[in-house]
């Protein structure tokens, strides 16, 4: 039985994480923002298009990176992420809230 082809590519990014295995280098990865799964077509993404994925911007949300083992930072909109990266996990959202008077 042969299996579909695009599945194959499709590397999922928390399962290596959490396997502590090295993620391949591959034409596409699944990468969690908060409880959404979506699929991007390279190793390397901005935090604000990791945002843009979920419909939300920097303006308004702060990104953060999880590591395997419960480290978690703050991941500035400019900043490029590497998924490839020993141990990135998935990505969380907050809403910025307004500390005004």
């Amino acid at each position: 039985m042969e299996q579909n082809k695009e599945e194959i590519e499709i590397i999922e990014i928390e399962v290596f994480a959490k396997e502590r295995k090295p993620v391949p280098k591959q034409k596409r990865y699944r990468i969690r923002i908060d409880k959404e799964l979506k699929v991007v077509e390279q190793a390397t993404i901005t935090g604000k298009d990791i945002l843009a994925l979920v419909g939300k911007t920097p303006q308004q949300y702060n990104l953060y990176q999880h590591f395997h083992k419960a480290q978690t930072e703050i991941v500035p909109p400019e900043k490029v992420v590497d998924l490839t990266a020993p141990g990135v996990e998935r990505f969380t959202t907050m809403k910025i809230e307004n500390t005004e008077g």
